[in-house]
């Protein structure tokens, strides 16, 4: 049902994924001695005080377009919630994935900067609470799946 806290987790970690567009992954980050920021849609390099965009990364944001579609897809999958599980199994790898890359993406524009507290965004931990949120959602999918097949039982 789409009622069941499942769905509000699932909601919640596409909430978050969407939320890459709008915090950075680095900031602070001097690339040809200007401070910049690396989001998911490109290198952002202040600019006589303003912020320009520089470089654009096209396969990064149509990826977190479709990554942060995936919780979505899942939450309508509930009359089948053994496929819904299967399909949270593959959205955390997928998830894994698309964070592992994103990392590259940014140390490849970062250069020999070592990223550290002060330079981190928000966006580098966003990924892994949605894994966790989809985590959370997949258990109370398992735990619904269990309660019906328990009332099953009894008929």
């Amino acid at each position: 049902m789409l009622q069941r806290i499942q769905s509000i987790y699932l909601l919640f970690a596409s909430l978050v994924l969407f939320g890459l567009f709008f915090f950075p992954l680095a900031h602070n980050v001097y690339i040809n001695d200007k401070p910049s920021s690396i989001m998911v849609t490109g290198i952002y390099q202040d600019v006589n005080g303003a912020q320009q965009h520089t470089q654009t990364f096209v396969a990064l944001t149509a990826i977190t377009a479709i990554v942060a579609l995936v919780p979505l897809v899942i939450i309508f999958l509930y009359k089948n919630r053994k496929q819904q599980i299967a399909f949270c199994y593959s959205a955390i790898l997928v998830l894994i994935g698309y964070s592992f890359w994103m990392a590259q993406t940014v140390k490849g524009v970062a250069g020999s900067i070592t990223l550290d507290t002060h330079t981190m965004g928000i966006g580098l931990f966003l990924t892994s609470l949605s894994i966790i949120l989809i985590i959370f959602a997949q258990k109370s999918i398992q735990k619904d799946e269990k309660l019906v097949k328990s009332a099953d039982r009894l008929r």
